[in-house]
């Protein structure tokens, strides 16, 4: 795993001042430019929750698509995008969660999950943690049940785990 993680340290390309002045932005374009890299970081995954019996992944909107439904491919599972407000067809159910400059949200269709499945959710990388606390009751709304959260990136500075507790977080390479 560490020779994965040292791959993705040094692929993963820092933006200065993006989306605005003072945020280095950790851009994965370069991940998924490496074709290699980019099957071991989701065959990692697939690795290690082999075995939980996920019956379906949850990706947010919208990078955590690109690594969500090869995933759940993966793991024989179904996929479920987390769409912002309007870009879903059918009905759907939402959670309205805090940003650091204001609110967003986040809709699933109302049939995406069953009463009782094992989800798992993902995501390129986990910040303040509400968007993926949002997903997360999204998925509790369906009656589903949150097995585990897995990200590629984590800003531990921003203690966004600390809003999963007491779920089971992976991220691969922290800062």
């Amino acid at each position: 795993m560490q020779d994965l993680v040292d791959r993705l340290k040094a692929t993963i390309r820092d933006i200065p001042d993006f989306p605005k002045p003072g945020i280095l932005f950790k851009d994965i374009t370069p991940v998924l430019a490496d074709c290699q890299l980019l099957r071991a970081t989701v065959d990692h995954f697939a690795e290690k929750y082999t075995g939980w019996h996920i019956d379906a992944v949850v990706g947010m909107e919208s990078r955590g698509f690109i690594f969500g439904a090869p995933l759940a491919m993966a793991l024989g599972a179904s996929f479920v995008p987390a769409r912002k407000p309007g870009k879903l067809p059918y009905r759907s159910i939402g959670v309205e969660y805090s940003l650091e400059y204001g609110t967003a949200r986040l809709e699933m269709h109302v049939d995406a999950l069953k009463k009782g499945q094992r989800v798992l959710v993902v995501d390129d990388l986990l910040a303040t943690g509400g968007t993926a606390r949002a997903t997360c009751q999204l998925v509790r709304q369906l009656e589903a049940d949150v097995v585990a959260c897995c990200f590629v990136i984590e800003l531990s500075f921003l203690n966004g785990r600390d809003e999963l507790e007491p779920m089971s977080v992976e991220s691969l390479v922290i800062y």
